[in-house]
């Protein structure tokens, strides 16, 4: 009976330790498959790439697995050849040969994300170049 007993208390704990296994599997797979996202307070974020690449524009899904930038703008640095003064200007992609409307981003890629100040000298170019 005692034996019986030892075998009855290893298949519980069998059954007990499936059943965590099976648990950290569903909520590994619901962390991975359900997507959550970050609402920001101002119209346009600045989006960090891992390549050191700038982004300003309307980002939806970040927080999730497919994040995508919209309204896409970036600043190009300009030399004037004669007095050698940079000067920055934001442009607006969608002006290339491919004509993008959107950045699909590699959530993995973002080094960080930050709002666009609304009285920032990026909005007020931002609402020039509209």
């Amino acid at each position: 009976m005692t034996k019986e007993r030892g075998v009855a208390l290893v298949q519980l704990i069998w059954i007990i330790a499936s059943v965590f296994v099976i648990a950290a599997a569903a909520l590994y797979a619901f962390t991975q498959f359900h997507s959550y996202t970050i609402k920001f307070p101002t119209p346009y974020q600045a989006v960090l790439l891992s390549n050191g690449s700038v982004y300003f524009g309307k980002l939806q899904g970040y927080g999730g697995r497919d994040p995508v930038l919209t309204e896409v703008y970036y600043i190009v640095t300009q030399t004037n050849p004669e007095t050698k003064q940079t000067n920055n200007v934001l442009v607006k992609r969608g002006k290339e040969l491919h004509e993008p409307d959107r950045m699909y981003l590699n959530p993995r890629l973002i080094v960080f994300v930050e709002p666009v100040g609304p009285n920032s000298k990026v909005a007020q170019l931002i609402a020039q170049a509209k």
